[in-house]
């Protein structure tokens, strides 16, 4: 699989698959992974700013201390995701599946999310809703 910069259209990176991937500490700025298989991958303080990862499965992924500064995640399974202390800020969440998601100490500051997520949102970032 080639994963191109979704600006330059350049080859950043070749790899047989990403799932499972220990892509931990990548420069992966602006890459295309639309719809991209990243099960199980490890993406620990990976640079995935500006990324598309529009519709991406990224089912139990270890996302901890991540860069996702305006990244596109809309339609993305985030579900069993670890994002602690990830940087999500401004960061395009709507729609996408948050379910026992961890975003504990993340960077959300002008996080966009679909007004049908606040529950999970909240459940994700640790707070308790009674």
């Amino acid at each position: 699989m080639k994963i191109t910069n979704r600006f330059s259209g350049e080859t950043i990176l070749e790899i047989e698959t990403l799932r499972g991937a220990d892509l931990s500490g990548a420069n992966l700025r602006g890459a295309d992974l639309c719809y991209a298989d990243l099960r199980d991958a490890d993406l620990r303080d990976a640079d995935l700013s500006s990324a598309n990862l529009r519709g991406a499965n990224l089912f139990d992924a270890d996302l901890r201390g991540t860069n996702l500064c305006y990244a596109d995640l809309s339609g993305a399974d985030l579900s069993g995701a670890n994002l602690c202390c990830a940087n999500l800020c401004h960061a395009d969440l709507s729609g996408a599946n948050l379910s026992d998601a961890d975003l504990r100490d993340a960077n959300l500051r002008g996080a966009k999310i679909n007004k049908t997520q606040i529950s999970d949102f909240l459940t994700c970032c640790g707070i308790i809703i009674e």
